[in-house]
């Protein structure tokens, strides 16, 4: 289930002033091309992407499980153009078919178990048209996360400053667990949450348990190749196999 950070619509609201356009959504832009296409936005969030998708003619359908953030989603300038579905990535079904299917802000790594990674990837294979693209990131576990995400900021809503803290609670079996705390004028939320950092093979052997097959695997959003040691992000553009 979505944490807070995402259930919440206070926390929702803020998605876009915290996370907004960026150089990662540059990439998967761009990789839609000017031709249209038919496009799945697994995970959207609040459709930022998928906004900018029917921006270009493009026809979207946008997947999230969190109603909060759909309810964003929606509002977006091209929000009425784009097909919004309440669903889990491992649970959609549709009868349409993608030429390209996105998983982006490293929503792979909410997926905890095998299971669910399993699962995730079928719905891509099932719905993925003749001689379409999947993409999505992971993050590269080499990279000392934890001492990255211990931190403090400030978002200025216009409307006040809200004070955002992460703390890193745990690392085991290769997961991470954070809280995030959000101090907004006399209440506190806090919201849990918890990432899988699985190495490149482990990801492609489950990709081709599933049909699947990375084409490529960049280290950054300038398509550098991945380096194993340096490389912050696994960038996996993937086909049938």
């Amino acid at each position: 289930m979505p944490d807070l950070h995402y259930e919440e619509p206070s926390l929702a609201d803020l998605y876009d002033l915290d996370s907004g356009w960026s150089i990662d959504r540059d990439f998967y832009l761009a990789l839609a091309g000017q031709a249209s296409q038919r496009i799945l936005d697994l995970g959207c969030g609040t459709g930022l992407l998928c906004n900018a998708y029917a921006e270009q003619g493009h026809t979207v359908t946008g997947v999230d499980p969190a109603k909060a953030m759909l309810d964003v989603a929606r509002q977006k300038p091209h929000g009425g153009q784009i097909e919004w579905v309440q669903s889990t990535a491992q649970t959609f079904r549709s009868p349409k078919r993608f030429d390209l299917i996105i998983m982006t802000g490293n929503a792979f790594q909410v997926f905890l178990d095998d299971s669910d990674i399993l699962a995730t990837f079928a719905t891509m294979r099932e719905h993925l048209a003749e001689n379409g693209r999947i993409a999505f990131e992971s993050r590269n576990p080499a990279i000392d996360w934890p001492s990255r995400w211990n931190k403090e900021t400030e978002l200025n809503t216009g409307s006040g400053i809200i004070r955002q803290s992460r703390q890193v609670k745990a690392m085991v079996d290769k997961r991470i667990s954070f809280e995030t705390h959000y101090a907004m004028g006399d209440r506190t939320l806090v919201s849990s949450s918890e990432l899988l950092f699985l190495v490149r093979p482990e990801i492609e052997e489950r990709l081709k348990a599933c049909g699947l097959r990375a084409e490529s695997v960049y280290g950054d959003w300038l398509s550098q190749p991945f380096d194993e040691a340096t490389s912050e992000e696994m960038v996996f553009i993937v086909s049938a196999a």
